[in-house]
């Protein structure tokens, strides 16, 4: 039991002070993109032949749908001008499908709901509609103690009953479209829904496949995109604390 306790003394306080303090991520990490319009010469079309999931679309102008995107950087890596270049800011998360296509570095990011009966407290129910688990993984580690989720009164719980909401990973297959769908009918109203990764707000690498359904947007109202492939675990937990009025 000792050393047990002197183990914990020398750990020291883990959880991070996010959203007060910025967290330090490291720069290997694909964020927020960084598009030079100016630098874009729109002939090449060299971006959008390499993009596997279609995410640069066609125009005048360099736009990319951040909805389709999952983040691999061969846009950036492929751009003889270097019009396109990835950030590390996680903060990615909107209320809108539409401001998920961007032709600049600004974001117009997430509001908060407006519904007094999610001011203090907020409980989801996870549907995970047939991903590659990478969104879960993500979404599991908001409980762990570093992030801490409980703690800004956000859980994650078993039953749709006991939900304000649910979050959804995976692009909805045959399989899932029945059961993402009953989950949703279960929540009490008002509820929320969350797409977290590409699959869930497009179809991600899936998209277009007859066996799954380009995720949730034409299944049921949604009220936070937090597009990634995966998302991050602060992408996430940015993007929840906004919903809820706990970042504006």
């Amino acid at each position: 039991m000792l050393k047990i306790l002197a183990a914990r003394l020398q750990q020291g306080f883990r959880t991070i002070s996010y959203p007060e303090k910025l967290p330090t991520l490291p720069d290997r990490l694909r964020g927020r993109p960084v598009i030079a319009r100016e630098k874009c010469r729109r002939d090449c079309g060299l971006c959008a032949e390499v993009c596997p999931t279609a995410a640069i679309l066609p125009g005048k102008d360099l736009q990319i749908d951040l909805g389709r995107c999952i983040f691999c950087g061969a846009c950036a890596e492929v751009c003889p001008e270097g019009a396109v270049a990835f950030s590390n800011d996680h903060r990615l998360a909107v209320s809108k499908r539409a401001d998920l296509v961007v032709n600049s570095p600004e974001i117009k990011l997430a509001n908060a709901v407006e519904c007094e009966m999610f001011g203090r407290s907020i409980q989801f129910r996870q549907v995970s509609a047939g991903g590659c688990n990478g969104c879960e993984v993500d979404i599991n580690v908001l409980t762990t103690v570093v992030f801490d989720l409980s703690r800004f009164g956000i859980k994650i719980v078993a039953s749709p009953r006991h939900a304000d909401g649910i979050l959804v990973t995976g692009p909805v297959t045959r399989n899932m479209q029945a059961a993402t769908l009953g989950t949703f009918a279960a929540v009490p109203t008002p509820k929320l829904v969350v797409a977290i990764g590409a699959c869930a707000i497009s179809g991600g690498i899936f998209r277009d496949q007859p066996e799954q359904n380009n995720g949730i947007t034409d299944m049921m109202p949604v009220d936070l995109f937090i597009p990634g492939c995966p998302p991050h675990p602060m992408t996430i937990l940015d993007g929840l604390l906004r919903l809820i009025g706990k970042i504006r």
